[in-house]
């Protein structure tokens, strides 16, 4: 299995998918969520889960920051911007430190403070759907996929503070 995509693809990052760009949510959080498609997956794959953290962060705040996970996915293209009209459940990232778990639920971008960073892109796919609601958290997307990984995937990007 493998991710393509035109942004997370080991070199940088566009400035759209971060502090760098125009799009925010209400809490003024990078909102525009990057690109992918997932190819080769394995045969019985009924869904996909992802994580994108950045594990630069720790030296800022002490901990790998998330950015985004989700899981019952069920398409094999991402486009743009998805996180706002999901069709699949999505976690709490790491703005809830900030902002609440109102705040927190789908992408929130790339705002490295203080150098660049290095994004890692982690799809999962799985043999079942997952249990999970709305608003569900890392550790519980961890013990959900538990005995259901048939593959796993991963790219990287550079996003420049």
């Amino acid at each position: 299995m493998r991710i393509v995509s035109e942004v997370m693809n080991g070199g940088e990052i566009p400035a759209r998918f971060g502090k760098h760009g125009t799009e925010k949510n209400g809490y003024g959080i990078p909102s525009v969520s990057v690109p992918f498609s997932i190819e080769d997956a394995p045969e019985g794959t009924v869904s996909y889960a992802l994580v994108l953290d950045d594990v630069d962060a720790v030296p800022v705040c002490g901990f790998t920051w998330i950015h985004w996970i989700a899981a019952n996915i069920k398409k094999t293209v991402i486009p743009e911007n998805d996180s706002v009209n999901a069709d699949y459940v999505q976690g709490i990232n790491s703005w809830l430190q900030t902002y609440g778990k109102d705040g927190a639920v789908g992408y929130g971008g790339m705002t490295p403070p203080d150098a660049p960073h290095i994004y890692n892109l982690k799809v999962y796919a799985l043999d079942t759907e997952l249990d999970l609601q709305n608003g569900f958290y890392l550790n519980e997307l961890v013990h959900a996929m538990k005995g259901h990984i048939l593959a796993e995937a991963e790219t990287e990007g550079t996003y420049i503070n």
